[in-house]
């Protein structure tokens, strides 16, 4: 139940102050060379994979300090270079990547 009442919640809360077409300018400027929404090829992981597997506060965390956070993310190395964002465009860059998978690994009861 909590879980349904969480999920619920965030998703009003996403659609109130996400702004996901803006998250997608910014991906498409700054992401869509080395990460693929299409399941296809590219040096990152593909963002339909992230979403599955990170939540949104992951993603504004790794995306806003890669080179300081990528051990705690499970990586040997650092291959993700610290982009001119700011804020705002982190948080909707970080929006349009959690809106592209609705259910998530965390979600799944153990």
């Amino acid at each position: 139940m909590k879980l349904k009442i969480y999920f619920i919640l965030s998703l009003l809360i996403t659609n109130l102050f996400a702004d996901i077409k803006a998250g997608k300018e910014v991906y498409l400027t700054y992401c869509a060379n080395c990460h693929s929404v299409t399941m296809r090829s590219g040096e990152g992981k593909d963002f339909n994979i992230v979403s599955y597997t990170r939540t949104k506060e992951e993603i504004i965390e790794y995306t806003a300090k890669p080179a300081m956070v990528f051990r705690k993310f499970g990586y040997v190395a650092n291959g993700m270079p610290t982009l001119p964002l700011k804020k705002k465009d982190i948080e909707d860059v970080a929006d349009y990547i959690d809106s592209l998978q609705p259910f998530k690994k965390w979600m799944k009861k153990k």
